[in-house]
């Protein structure tokens, strides 16, 4: 393993936890009025997007920091629906 490798998987993980934040506070305050649902399934179709292209070419890093990040995205997705919508 390079350091290159070593540095692309810390670095993709990292970034994958990016939206993590968001999914706790929503769940913690039940309540995802304000956030923006299109930035969540563009990540997650992005995110699968790249888990493919991963598989493609065998490259870990890749795989992983993207399904942690589509993980999440959904996890932000459910919170939406569950909290997001005005409730009549």
């Amino acid at each position: 393993m390079t350091p290159l490798y070593t540095l692309a998987l810390i670095s993709g993980v990292f970034l994958a936890f990016g939206a993590l934040p968001q999914a706790i506070k929503i769940f913690r305050k039940r309540s995802a009025r304000d956030v923006a649902v299109t930035t969540y399934l563009i990540t997650a179709i992005g995110g699968v997007i790249w888990i493919l292209y991963g598989f493609e070419i065998q490259n870990f890093p890749i795989i992983l920091a993207n399904f942690i990040g589509v993980v999440i995205s959904i996890v932000v997705l459910v919170g939406w629906f569950l909290y997001g919508r005005t409730r009549s």
